[in-house]
């Protein structure tokens, strides 16, 4: 069995791993992963492609290692630290950030009222941008139990999402890493997380966590919060490793990146580290624009999820 910190490792650079082998898949259709590496364990499909090097980690985490760098450097919530970093991070020119991140961002507005004005005007904020960069903040908040962790992932994702239902996916996502932390089964821990979810927003998430949900049911692009959570819960409850989780849910096809990050985060959490291909962490690399051009490896993801966890 992994230890605890096994676990966090796995959720933090399992998360980062999916994130960069799924990139090359995004907006493509179903099955196109498996199409081109059809036995798996054969090597290469850190391929890059669409924009991306072999084994390069997109905004997804790129947002997930500053949340984490503010909470070591801030010493916990800091909340317009977060933003600022965030800021500075968009300013800089990423290859990709999500169309209503970047709005809120650059927006001008304060960091505390720049998302929910945007989607007072907007009422379109239910994408998954929160969700795909909360696997360190999981990892983080996790000692201090359901109410903190799921606390803390609302007010991190309100940071650029003003929809409750991001901030409630977040929430659930945190407590399901927290439980896989403990040694513990996240799907079977979902009924009783389900009971800490806003009541208006209970129902849909508990639709697409159902035991008999899959993909193909969505009624949204799993670009959107509910049908990405639901899809990871569903590639780790339908499989038995990371690696064919991770598989799984790139071969969905869509926001394949960020997916397959939700989905490595929660099942490297569950396998722990030892379950990540190596021949998948080594070519993985995490560029942060706006930031003196560092460019984090394995190593250094493998120290940020250490500090995160004590």
């Amino acid at each position: 069995m992994p230890t605890r910190t096994e676990r966090a490792l796995g959720a933090v650079i399992g998360s980062a791993v999916g994130d960069a082998l799924g990139a090359p898949f995004e907006f493509g259709p179903e099955g196109a992963f498996s199409a081109r590496f059809p036995t798996p364990g054969l090597g290469g499909e850190m391929c890059g492609g669409g924009g991306w090097d072999p084994g390069e980690a997109t905004d997804d985490t790129q947002m997930a290692v500053l949340v984490a760098e503010s909470l070591l450097e801030r010493g916990g919530l800091d909340l317009p630290d977060v933003f600022r970093r965030f800021q500075r991070w968009a300013a800089a020119g990423p290859k990709d950030i999500g169309l209503q991140t970047e709005a809120v961002l650059t927006s001008g507005d304060p960091w505390d009222l720049a998302a929910a004005l945007h989607f007072q005007s907007n009422q379109r904020a239910a994408g998954n941008g929160a969700l795909m960069r909360a696997a360190p903040s999981a990892v983080h908040f996790a000692p201090l139990g359901r109410d903190a962790t799921m606390d803390a992932a609302r007010r991190l994702s309100a940071l650029t999402h003003g929809d409750r239902a991001a901030w409630e996916g977040t929430a659930v996502f945190h407590e399901l890493i927290g439980t896989a932390l403990a040694g513990d089964d996240p799907v079977a821990a979902v009924p009783d997380t389900l009971r800490a979810v806003h009541p208006d927003h209970r129902e849909r998430y508990a639709t697409v966590l159902a035991p008999d949900w899959h993909p193909d049911l969505a009624t949204e692009f799993n670009g959107a919060v509910w049908p990405c959570l639901g899809s990871a819960v569903w590639a780790v409850r339908t499989t038995t490793g990371y690696e064919e989780a991770v598989r799984a849910a790139i071969d969905l096809g869509g926001d394949t990146d960020t997916v397959a990050a939700v989905t490595g985060g929660l099942a490297g959490a569950v396998y722990g580290i030892g379950a990540v291909p190596a021949r998948w962490t080594t070519p993985l690399h995490v560029p942060l624009p706006g930031f003196a051009e560092r460019v984090l490896r394995v190593a250094d993801l493998t120290v940020l999820a250490r500090r995160l966890c004590r």
